[in-house]
């Protein structure tokens, strides 16, 4: 069985945040709300919530991002954090920028692949950073099922999700803008592998060396990597 509880309402918020802790802690998947869509959590560091998250994603491989609720966690999770990285975590977060860092080799976790690479961002939506302060990192996927819609809203969430997560966060209608920009920090340069809120004159505007690897000629070399 699952669970809503409405956050827009003060007792339903704590209610909700309290519940969405246990159930984490437990393992269990919990939908929350961010700034653009609605996200499947897990425990970033729970073997059974991990593979709960995959299954219900149908993708056995996927590494999704984790959040952090404040910028003072990326040392724990990254290593090697280059000034210019720095920099951009300070200007961004909290908000839509993801930022791929070198793994700390000393965490035991299955977000890490054979690259060694890990991405970390801090959410905006408040909601979500409450349960951040609460729960510690939260490795975060779309809540929509394969092939269907991201969803804006908990009832579209609930629909394509069902019982899949034990608690749904309503926070109502996501409106606060679009994607993150992804950049990969783990070169002597940042490079930009996604467009999104963030804009690319915003980014330079901090780290002025930044690299578009969107641009035509550089995208084709990076697509390849997948």
């Amino acid at each position: 069985m699952s669970y809503r509880y409405d956050c827009g309402d003060a007792t339903g918020r704590e209610r909700g945040l309290a519940r969405a802790r246990t159930a984490l802690g437990d393992g269990a998947l919990v939908v929350v709300p961010t700034e653009s869509a609605y996200g499947l959590a897990c425990d970033a560091f729970s073997a059974p919530g991990l593979a709960a998250l995959r299954a219900a994603k149908a993708a056995p491989r996927l590494r999704p991002p984790v959040l952090i609720g404040s910028g003072r966690t990326l040392d724990g999770l990254a290593t090697g954090v280059s000034a210019g990285v720095r920099d951009l975590a300070e200007a961004f977060w909290p908000g839509p920028l993801t930022l791929i860092c070198h793994a700390q080799s000393t965490l035991d976790w299955g977000l890490s692949g054979g690259d060694g690479g890990v991405s970390l961002r801090m959410p905006l939506h408040p909601v979500l950073l409450q349960l951040l302060a609460a729960t510690g990192p939260l490795a975060l996927t779309a809540a929509n099922a394969p092939g269907r819609p991201l969803p804006t809203t908990y009832e579209e969430a609930h629909e394509q999700l069902g019982e899949a997560a034990e608690v749904y966060l309503d926070g109502g209608p996501a409106r606060f803008g679009g994607p993150s920009t992804v950049v990969d920090g783990r070169g002597q340069v940042p490079w930009v592998l996604r467009h999104g809120d963030v804009t690319l004159e915003a980014l330079r505007a901090v780290v002025p060396d930044i690299v578009d690897a969107v641009e035509p000629a550089a995208g084709a070399a990076a697509g390849a990597g997948g």
